[in-house]
């Protein structure tokens, strides 16, 4: 009995040293830690202040050129979500963590979401590129990669369009953002050129009157600059005329097709003969005679 005793008694000493152990080794590791996580937490703080303010500054810069607010919010988000990154980072390393395995993943996982994405990422940057310096608008009609049309939205990755006979367009933002780009609805004014022809052997000069008369009943054609009509080359079996008038954007084609029914009338008025391809063909027979 006495030695179960003496066990015991020996067994809750060896118990009791090592949990005085273990607490004063606890002790010391937290001593050593408090430095480190004092640290960690004090660059968390002015981190994420200076993060807040790096961001208002880009939210502020990127205001300044008008750009699509849903471009914005991405930028912002994205910029954010990489600072906040680098600042945890900073944080393992201050308190000891090796960081060169987690820098690492991130750069085979960044590489190889790179690779398996690159149309993708084209089309992104194409796409920021756009909505960020703006080289159209929705509801602009442009010509990009051999299609004309109305824009009807502009995307990350895609910019929709409808053509005048109402298909339906998808480009690719990476492919319009490195071609060329015909913007017809930037400028408010527009030139409207004409070609017509008429029969050798007209007064041009009359032509010239009347075609300007035509214009000049058309209060949707600007006068200054103000409607100019040349004589632009022997046709085959006409004489070419070009007529250059300036209206609205917006009044382009119904200025054309207007007046280049007026012009047709005029002429037929004025016995103007609008000539159509025609060609003389002399027969010579050498004994004067024609065959039957």
């Amino acid at each position: 009995m006495e030695n179960t005793n003496a066990d015991t008694l020996q067994l809750g000493n060896v118990n009791a040293e090592t949990l005085q152990s273990m607490i004063d080794q606890g002790i010391e590791l937290l001593w050593a830690i408090i430095p480190s996580l004092l640290y960690a937490i004090l660059i968390y703080i002015v981190g994420k202040i200076i993060i807040s303010r790096i961001l208002k500054s880009v939210k502020a810069i990127i205001a300044k050129k008008n750009s699509d607010p849903s471009l914005t919010n991405f930028l912002v988000s994205l910029l954010s979500a990489i600072l906040y990154i680098l600042l945890f980072l900073t944080i393992a390393y201050v308190i000891g963590i090796p960081v060169t395995s987690f820098v690492a993943i991130i750069g085979a996982a960044g590489l190889a979401i790179g690779l398996a994405l690159q149309g993708s990422l084209a089309n992104f940057a194409g796409g920021v590129l756009i909505l960020l310096f703006k080289p159209f608008k929705v509801g602009d009609v442009i010509e990009g990669q051999g299609h004309l049309g109305v824009v009807e939205s502009i995307d990350i990755l895609y910019t929709k369009m409808h053509s005048f006979d109402n298909k339906d367009i998808v480009i690719p933002n990476g492919a319009l953002a490195n071609s060329d780009i015909i913007n017809m609805s930037n400028k408010p004014t527009r030139r409207a050129d004409f070609n017509v022809g008429v029969a050798y052997g007209t007064d041009l000069k009359k032509t010239r009157e009347i075609i300007l008369g035509v214009f000049a009943k058309d209060e949707r054609v600007h006068q200054d600059p103000a409607p100019v009509v040349f004589f632009n080359s022997f046709g085959d079996s006409s004489l070419d005329l070009v007529i250059r008038v300036w209206t609205d954007a917006g009044n382009l084609w119904p200025v054309y097709f207007d007046n280049m029914e007026a012009m047709k009338e005029a002429f037929e008025a004025n016995d103007i003969e609008i000539p159509f391809p025609q060609r003389d063909v002399n027969h010579f027979y050498p004994d004067g005679k024609s065959e039957s």
